[in-house]
């Protein structure tokens, strides 16, 4: 049958499509292959060390094993995959993990629950030994307070030793930045002298360098102009100092309505964004300023507050496509017990079961806030204290692993039916889909909660897996 349109028609239309296209693709990359870590710790300046990290990760694991020596204590605790105790003759433990170690998948089939239990405990454990922080954020601004400027003047200099110290002896985490006070009417100068004074000191240490996957995390933003102010003083320090163009990156807080909707009703965050030109890697929700300034009373702030929800559901939908790293908040109930030695003076009965049953408590409440994160798709969340380490390796490890079999089966599926259309000549319209299977396993192999063997499952290969595109794969498999 003769077509209708001229080939000039069709050529001009292309054109226009072709201009838009590449424009949306420009600034909609989709989602960035580098490494996301699963959480960030916050701690006050005035206390950093290089070997911070390290301090913590003892404290974890110290704190770990004196509220749950066993993994049927912390199981039971976090209620893991609807844990129950086990049945006596699944209670020798040394014979359930050796089982693990040789076949654990069979295991895995015949009891789900001990499975994970098991495996999320132990995962843990290793964890809190090898890389107990995976980003930690040196902070100026809520976690320090107001001090006289000559006390942060010294401390901006001295954390900055700290870090060329822990670069020096590889003490630091995989990822590290600070948090400088917001650059408000009343808090802009002093922001500016930290920033300027921290990374002034730490360069000329280190001879000119910077940590790797160091960031500076701005605060309580309102307006694109302080996100556009504060890329002017990146480019004049790199300039400055001879810091390599566009080598200081930042990360901006969500934490006021007016990062979600402008003074026009607009969405504001994609604004925010384009204002710091290239330098934006992430954007971290605040809880509870965001729930303070939504006039939410402080009794019922938290993280699951609807009010949350709909702030990170705007994070999404704006940021969808263009690379920002999003991290939820911190839950601020702290599972540590109200009752401590004083003077070497043992804990009465009461009292360690009062602390058991408040670590507990407190546990449950990280874990569930943890994996409300996860389910509303934000992968990396704020720390607050050692003793909620624990809960965030077991949310996200037991979070990926109670997923592991249905998202095998589904992706196993989804490639018989891309190979089914590619077979017949068609184009397979629905990557996006088979890119988010296949996403759910690069995550949790990076986040540790998953093997690359247990990835296989998917029915990829590694070498399929460590291509990181649906898309590539399909292609490969064509060849």
């Amino acid at each position: 049958m003769k077509m209708t349109l001229k080939n000039e028609t069709v050529e001009s239309v292309s054109d226009l499509l072709k201009a838009a296209n590449l424009q949306f693709n420009s600034t909609h990359p989709g989602e960035s292959t580098n490494r996301q870590p699963v959480h960030t710790v916050y701690g006050g300046a005035h206390l950093f060390r290089a070997d911070t990290s390290q301090r913590i990760g003892n404290t974890a694991l110290i704190h770990l094993k004196e509220y749950a020596p066993h993994f049927e204590i912390f199981a039971k605790a976090l209620e893991l995959n609807g844990y129950e105790s086990l049945p006596a003759e699944k209670r020798d433990i040394s014979k359930l993990a050796e089982q693990l170690r040789t076949d654990p998948k069979s295991v895995r089939e015949k009891d789900t629950s001990a499975y994970i239990a098991v495996t999320v405990y132990d995962r843990v454990v290793e964890k809190l030994k090898r890389e107990p922080v995976e980003d930690f954020r040196i902070d100026f601004e809520d976690g320090y307070g107001n001090r006289p400027d000559e006390e942060e003047d010294a401390h901006a200099i001295r954390t900055a030793k700290e870090v060329a110290k822990g670069m020096n002896e590889n003490l630091l985490p995989p990822f590290i930045g600070i948090r400088i006070k917001p650059l408000t009417e009343e808090l802009k100068l002093r922001s500016i002298r930290t920033l300027d004074l921290f990374i002034s000191s730490l360069i000329n240490i280190t001879k000119v360098k910077l940590p790797k996957n160091f960031v500076v995390t701005l605060p309580k933003v309102t307006v694109p102009e302080q996100v556009s102010a504060l890329g002017s003083l990146f480019e004049a320090l790199e300039r400055n100092t001879g810091l390599t163009p566009q080598s200081l990156k930042m990360e901006l807080m969500v934490e006021t309505p007016q990062s979600i909707l402008d003074s026009n009703g607009n969405s504001a965050l994609l604004n925010l964004v384009r204002a710091a030109k290239g330098r934006c890697i992430a954007a971290h929700f605040g809880v509870y300023d965001y729930t303070a300034s939504s006039n939410i009373t402080a009794a019922y702030q938290g993280m699951t507050h609807p009010t949350c929800d709909f702030a990170r559901h705007m994070m999404q939908v704006a940021l969808a496509g263009t690379g920002i790293r999003l991290s939820d908040g911190a839950t601020n109930i702290i599972p540590v017990g109200p009752h401590r030695q004083i003077d070497g003076e043992p804990l009465t009965k009461s009292q360690v079961n009062e602390n058991h049953k408040v670590v507990y408590k407190a546990w449950k409440l990280n874990y569930n806030d943890i994996r409300h994160s996860l389910k509303h798709g934000f992968y990396q969340g704020w720390d607050l204290h050692p003793s909620q380490l624990s809960v965030r390796y077991a949310a996200v490890y037991s979070f990926f692993l109670e997923g592991l079999e249905a998202a095998s089966h589904r992706l196993k599926s989804f490639m018989d039916k891309a190979a089914q259309a590619t077979l017949v000549g068609g184009v397979f319209d629905d990557a996006a889909t088979g890119q988010a299977l296949l996403n759910f396993f690069l995550r949790g192999i990076s986040y540790g909660a998953l093997t690359e063997k247990e990835a296989t499952e998917s029915g990829l290969t590694l070498e399929e897996i460590r291509l990181r595109s649906f898309k590539a794969i399909l292609q490969g498999r064509q060849k």
